[in-house]
């Protein structure tokens, strides 16, 4: 694969970088130096603050925020991006959307204001729930009111510049370094032999915490986001058929749009922000392999599997053989993560999906809970019950779950599986929670469980429950 120089399009104009531009320099620190548009502001560098939020646009005139910080040059070959300097009218005049942010007093010192700015011009064209869309802009110097207001004021204004679309694969040289970005899956499983200790970079919602933050320059990446087989969306009877490279946004609108998905698009809805699930995926999240990854819970209680490919062929296996511990997983050296399938959950079971954490959004999980109870005949014929936060990876509560099956699902057997869960789970202490703290979240979750099927009048979020 011959070298070529990286190419997209920045506020309706082509743009190509010089060869041996590093292909992992950040889109933030690009736009702000080589480019000397410093609208786009860092604050955190950790895709927290949204100073950074800039907007990709698609060829279907989609508008998908994004943390600039956490997204590298070689991510945005082919696409097109939008600062907030391309909002400017021919004239110069400024958008109406921050004209309405000046009115308004929107806005006090401005650090911020370019990403707020380029959210609500986002949320235009997205629409739905004014708080989600500014949940992922953390300052509020000037007080929540005035900001809320102008996003629910804002109209879709129907500009956007030409588009370019992948169509290639790519390779990116720098000195000391190589990027891939192939467009088929078996030019991807060649690399992947080929270099296995390249990083795997999809959204880099995690991975691009090691440039933003720690500044590692890695000597070999091969990005999955131009692979069309990575991208399939498909939905059955059975339930989701997912490409590893699906974003959570997408996997959003359609868990909102399916039937028994419910609970899960509720938690969905609060992993990260509009600007991480733009970009994060599904299958990042397992590769990462974390012990509090927001969807790993409800992947191992729905009884999800994962298909690996390589080419020696595809293998499949449940989620909950996947992750083998913290921070690991079954993926061998040659292999990668391809799709996911998530069950959909039988029409009489009760699904929860939960999440404890400081900040209601943009937060990371103390506790994350998926818990799935089907009732026949009055007593429980199936329970399936995965904690995350309370050990080394997503724990099966097979204790708790055997205290419930074969039972009435009353409080008198729920109290009992609070005691199994006990057993079953072996919380630590750090910074987020205690080990007691830890276990006490997960036995109270385990009787809100009970609360949402009998007195959903006493449990305040009744969305996170679907009883088909």
């Amino acid at each position: 694969m011959t070298a070529t120089p990286i190419a997209f399009t920045l506020n309706g104009r082509m743009q190509t970088l010089p060869p041996g531009t590093s292909p992992t320099t950040s889109l933030l620190d690009w736009l702000r130096g080589a480019a000397g548009l410093t609208g786009t502001k860092e604050g955190c560098a950790e895709g927290d603050c949204g100073a950074c939020t800039v907007v990709l646009e698609g060829a279907d005139g989609a508008r998908t925020p994004i943390n600039a910080c956490l997204t590298l040059l070689g991510q945005v070959h082919g696409r097109a991006v939008r600062t907030v300097e391309g909002l400017r009218a021919p004239d110069g005049a400024p958008h109406p959307i921050q004209v309405a942010m000046a009115e308004s007093d929107g806005t006090q010192c401005g650090f911020c204001t370019p990403g707020i700015v380029m959210s609500a011009w986002a949320h235009a064209r997205i629409g739905g729930d004014v708080h989600e869309a500014l949940a992922g802009n953390l300052c509020r110097c000037t007080g929540y009111r005035p900001i809320v207001e102008v996003f629910s004021g804002v109209s879709d204004d129907r500009g956007g510049g030409p588009v370019m679309q992948p169509v290639a694969s790519a390779r990116f040289e720098a000195p000391g370094q190589v990027f891939w970005a192939p467009a088929t899956l078996p030019e991807l499983l060649d690399l992947r032999k080929a270099h296995p200790e390249a990083w795997l970079l999809a959204g880099g919602t995690d991975l691009g915490l090691r440039v933003s933050d720690h500044r590692e320059v890695p000597a070999a990446v091969v990005c999955l986001l131009n692979v069309p087989d990575l991208h399939v969306v498909e939905a059955s009877a059975e339930g989701l058929r997912l490409g590893a490279a699906v974003s959570y946004a997408r996997l959003l609108d359609l868990c909102r749009a399916e039937a028994g998905f419910g609970p899960l698009a509720s938690l969905l809805a609060r992993l990260g922000s509009r600007q991480i699930r733009g970009l994060g995926t599904l299958g990042g999240n397992l590769g990462t392999a974390s012990p509090i990854g927001d969807a790993l819970p409800p992947l191992v209680a729905l009884g999800a599997t994962v298909t690996l490919a390589s080419l020696r062929g595809e293998r499949r296996m449940p989620v909950a053989e996947f992750l083998t511990g913290y921070r690991s997983n079954a993926l061998a050296a040659d292999e990668v993560i391809l799709r996911v399938f998530i069950p959909r959950p039988p029409a009489e079971a009760l699904l929860a999906c939960e999440k404890i954490s400081k900040r209601h959004d943009q937060d990371i999980a103390t506790v994350g809970a998926a818990m799935l109870v089907r009732v026949e005949g009055g007593v429980v014929a199936e329970a399936r019950l995965a904690f995350g936060g309370v050990g080394a990876t997503v724990i099966r509560a097979a204790g708790a779950e055997a205290a419930l099956r074969g039972n009435a699902f009353d409080a008198a057997a729920v109290e009992a599986a609070a005691e199994a869960l006990a057993r079953d789970i072996a919380p630590l202490s750090d910074w987020r929670g205690s080990a007691a703290y830890r276990l006490a979240v997960a036995q109270g979750l385990l009787r809100r469980l009970h609360l949402r099927a009998t007195r959903p009048d006493l449990v305040h979020d009744v969305t996170a429950l679907e009883i088909a």
